[in-house]
């Protein structure tokens, strides 16, 4: 069974940072570029972010570049993104996707092969 499971969100304070992971099982990790997608309620979905297959290119929304940083670490089938001096719009519920196009990670959310079931992060004072 394939798994993406994201941890790390919760609650900060504007200008905090927070570190969101994205644990997979199931697939070959190396095999996918890697996205993250974040969607507020009511609203659509929104890239945030993607990693080729190796680390060696990352994508970022203008929303959020110099902000957030993704990274991957291969051996361990997870993928991280840091994100810093977080704004109240940033409060999302942040999806990462594994991209079957190793060479790809954005800017689109569109045909991932596998999603996981989200993380909420809220920016808040």
């Amino acid at each position: 069974e394939v798994q993406l499971v994201e941890s790390g969100g919760g609650l900060v304070q504007p200008g905090g940072s927070l570190r969101l992971s994205c644990a997979a099982s199931g697939i070959t990790f190396d095999d996918y570029a890697m996205s993250w997608v974040r969607q507020a309620p009511g609203k659509g979905l929104e890239w945030v972010s993607g990693i080729n297959w190796n680390g060696g290119s990352t994508y970022y929304a203008d929303s959020v570049k110099g902000r957030f940083t993704l990274s991957r670490d291969n051996a361990k089938n997870t993928a991280y993104l840091q994100m810093n001096s977080l704004k109240p719009e940033d409060t999302d519920v942040y999806y990462c996707a594994a991209d079957p196009l190793r060479y790809g990670g954005g800017p689109y959310y569109y045909g991932m092969d596998y999603w996981g079931k989200g993380t909420l992060v809220t920016v808040s004072s």
